[in-house]
């Protein structure tokens, strides 16, 4: 089967840019980096040398100095491959076991600027921060991948057409009646199956749900595997509370001590910090809504989070299949995975050359509190979200924030109402997210 990826194009404009560096690519275990760098490879090159240091771990000798032309030359005699610049495409992957490896990719970047080098690697923070190594900044360019998002799903089961329609569906046209019970049914089992790759190509090969769980619970360990790979053991300890709390969290806002009252905050604060850093959770911090860039006004200290697949936290809370399938799934821990496929939705937007970073608005004030799920920025306007499980629910907080705010003149709600807008609210169904730009952009051109 193959998995196309909206990140395709960016590692073919990566291959023909006149100022590229070499690559890494980070993101999660799992979430289709090698799957995605060998597609690339044997599409865009005459031949590809890959090296996977977690494999083959007598590799790392080859990096035992920084010096270009000789590392190429112990590569090309091990592996009796031929690496021509300009033509081959050559790999490092799990390239966090050879931290070396990085470093060299700053020496490739200087002394053989021709040759196209891709490292990837999960959890390269914990690897790097273990070694205190520098990442060779300004030398080598980083993106980042994230599991697969609901059109990418479609896509892979077979349903380009049904994505296709959604690219167009618009206010006037909407999406058409006849394929709203598919595409709900479509949905739902994306929030059993989630995103990552490899349970998606079980269930595309209508693997048995029971299975496909087998195989989501084994992600979920392999990550606290890593945590006892790359940390000390006491760090492991706090990681691994910080982690596997993470899907109850989701939707509520974040304190240390509904973790674990009897351990430190600093400790899990430190923990929290290298989970976000390493994509497995997401720090989702307050912003004020008086302007842009949202990040200027971020306070840090006042946050949520979201977990990194909806797929994985449904398995983690131990959510049932039949359960999510039935009718009234949105009723079930429905806030939180409403606001947890939203968040990734919203994530799996973002260009791949940045750190996505998610923002909420709240107001406390006596007898008047206030919150909106996410804030998100389009051509220089904030915008309030709301993520409704059902298609209705009270939206007082985000008429709040517009009255409060009111160069912002459009507020967006995702649900499963239908696309529409009405007094200031542009209302998304949830299965439309990717769309919000060009839904939001078109309005704010043409009007209602």
């Amino acid at each position: 089967m193959h998995m196309q990826r909206a990140i395709d194009p960016t590692f073919t404009q990566w291959k023909n840019s006149p100022v590229r560096q070499p690559l890494l690519v980070r993101g999660a275990r799992q979430v289709g980096k090698t799957y995605s760098v060998v597609d690339f490879g044997k599409r865009e090159f005459n031949n590809m040398v890959t090296i996977n240091f977690e494999e083959q771990p007598e590799m790392s000798a080859c990096v035992s100095d920084l010096e270009p032309k000789a590392i190429l030359d112990r590569i090309s005699i091990l592996t009796r491959e031929t690496i021509t610049p300009g033509q081959t495409l050559l790999f490092l992957d799990e390239i966090q076991e050879c931290p070396k490896a990085i470093t060299a990719l700053r020496y490739f970047h200087e002394k053989l600027p021709e040759l196209h080098v891709v490292g990837a690697g999960s959890l390269v923070e914990f690897a790097l921060k273990a070694e205190s190594f520098r990442m060779p900044v300004g030398r080598v360019q980083s993106i980042y991948m994230v599991p697969m998002s609901f059109e990418e799903f479609l896509i892979a089961l077979g349903e380009d057409k049904m994505a296709k329609h959604l690219q167009k569906a618009d206010l006037n046209s909407g999406i058409v009646q006849a394929f709203k019970s598919r595409l709900e049914q479509l949905f739902r089992q994306y929030l059993l199956v989630g995103g990552m790759p490899r349970v998606v190509n079980a269930y595309q090969k209508k693997v048995q749900m029971n299975e496909l769980q087998r195989l989501q619970s084994g992600l979920i360990r392999s990550y606290t595997d890593d945590f006892a790979k790359y940390a000390s053991t006491a760090h492991h300890k706090y990681l691994k509370e910080v982690y596997t709390s993470a899907p109850r969290m989701i939707g509520r806002r974040y304190k240390y001590s509904h973790i674990n009252p009897s351990i430190e905050s600093k400790y899990l604060k430190n923990a929290l910090a290298l989970l976000d850093d390493a994509r497995l959770v997401f720090k989702v911090c307050h912003a004020s809504g008086a302007g842009v860039p949202l990040m200027a006004t971020m306070n840090e200290r006042k946050f949520k989070i979201t977990y990194i697949d909806v797929g994985l936290m449904q398995n983690a809370l131990g959510l049932q299949a039949d359960t999510v399938l039935a009718d009234d799934i949105m009723q079930i821990n429905a806030g939180s995975v409403a606001e947890q496929f939203a968040a990734q939705e919203l994530i799996a937007l973002a260009d791949p050359y940045t750190e996505k970073r998610l923002y909420f608005w709240a107001r406390e004030a006596h007898n008047s509190n206030a919150e909106v799920d996410y804030l998100m920025e389009i051509d220089g306007m904030p915008i309030p979200v709301e993520v409704k499980a059902g298609a209705r629910g009270s939206l007082k907080s985000m008429r709040l924030f517009l009255r409060e705010y009111p160069k912002t003149t459009i507020g967006v709600r995702y649900s499963l109402h239908e696309l529409s807008y009405v007094d200031q609210i542009l209302s998304i169904p949830l299965t439309m997210i990717n769309q919000t730009p060009r839904l939001v952009r078109d309005f704010l051109k043409k009007g209602p």
